[in-house]
């Protein structure tokens, strides 16, 4: 994600003094609650490894209540940073050094943040896991498992071991009601492929401008202490505007391509119409 990016490069230029800053906490709105198993697929991880980085001292331990431990965004956040991290090379212990001199010098709340006004969830739908019964089920039988493949690619679905995991399950109930009216599920997921071209480059436009009016005035470093509240704050206003104006667009975008069709039809019939009403040619007519 760019603006994941930036943040951590930005991180990982830090020199020693500016690790040992204090710094003011961003405080996000209050967000969603996992359980380990939820946090670990909010993550991209596994359960393990969620085990793992607490015993190291990576990610902090949950709340407990009664024999239940209960994650939050900040847990989701530090994941999400250790991954990145990770996938740029670094190993385990290194990051784990890394953690810990930002953790004595305060200054991780500031990066968590941050971090969590970028990419904490932007629905509160809740992932749910769906057996291959389950799917043909859901579409009374008109589930194609040759199609799999592609709800895959599509990230639709995320195979887990002989179950599919839902992120977004409006997606697969969108699906089942077009199937069921008659719209073949190979045409859907042509048309999500094309949606998610559009969406993901319109998306990476924003982020960056938001990685360019807000954090690329401080170059490789991060935001000092005194400001780093109010961008983390100024991040979870815009994110709401974000989502209005993407559904705008889309609305527009919508009626546009409907009133040009359905006119396109109209059009159509009424030249039929035209041409019922034109008397019917007489035999001698063309000898007039």
């Amino acid at each position: 994600m760019a603006t994941m990016k930036g943040i951590l490069g930005r991180l990982s230029s830090l020199s020693l003094p500016e690790l040992g800053r204090a710094t003011a906490v961003p405080v996000p709105p209050v967000g969603p609650e996992y359980t380990i198993d939820q946090l670990a697929r909010q993550a991209n991880t596994t359960v393990r490894n969620v085990r793992a980085y607490q015993d190291r001292g990576i990610i902090p331990p949950p709340e407990r209540r009664g024999r239940a431990g209960v994650y939050n965004a900040d847990h989701l956040s530090r994941l999400r940073i250790v991954g990145q991290l990770l996938a740029r090379g670094y190993t385990l212990s290194s990051i784990g050094e890394l953690i810990e001199a930002l953790d004595q010098g305060q200054n991780l709340a500031q990066v968590i943040g941050i971090e969590s006004a970028v990419a904490s969830p932007w629905s509160d739908e809740q992932p749910v896991t769906f057996t291959l019964q389950d799917l043909v089920k859901l579409f009374d039988g008109n589930f194609d498992p040759r199609l799999l493949a592609s709800v895959v690619d599509l990230e639709i679905l995320q195979q887990q071991g002989g179950k599919f995991l839902a992120p977004s399950p409006k997606m697969i109930h969108a699906a089942s009601e077009l199937v069921r009216i008659g719209i073949p599920l190979a045409d859907m997921l042509n048309v999500v492929g094309l949606l998610r071209a559009n969406v993901e480059r319109a998306a990476e436009a924003m982020v960056q401008l938001i990685d360019r009016h807000l954090l690329d005035k401080y170059g490789n470093g991060l935001p000092p202490p005194e400001e780093s509240a109010e961008i983390g704050d100024l991040i979870w206003r815009l994110r709401p505007l974000v989502e209005m104006a993407v559904h705008a667009e889309v609305s527009r975008a919508m009626q546009r391509a409907a009133s040009q069709h359905l006119g396109d039809r109209l059009s159509h019939v009424l030249e039929q119409f035209e041409r019922s009403r034109q008397p019917a040619a007489q035999p001698g007519d063309d000898d007039a």
